[in-house]
């Protein structure tokens, strides 16, 4: 664990941005007293996101007309 000043933070904070994504942890003093601790995040999972409408994971089939408009009759059905 490496401790650096509130200066040398501001002053290489891309480098110290790189060791801690490498894994290491960097505690950031004010006058010589640990006031922050920069560490890894832990990598998690990448999780695609559910595509509208959908209660599957995989693909699904729409048919051709889905984007057609609603005739009366079904409109009346859905209270529209």
């Amino acid at each position: 664990m490496r401790t650096v000043s509130t200066h040398e933070a501001k002053t290489n904070l891309s480098k110290l941005l790189a060791r801690a994504e490498a894994g290491e942890e960097i505690v950031i003093c004010r006058r010589g007293v640990p006031a922050a601790r920069l560490v890894p995040l832990k990598k998690s999972r990448k999780r695609s996101r559910p595509k509208v409408g959908t209660v599957t994971s995989g693909p699904v089939d729409v048919s051709s007309d889905a984007l057609e408009p609603m005739s009366e009759t079904d409109l009346e059905q859905w209270g529209v």
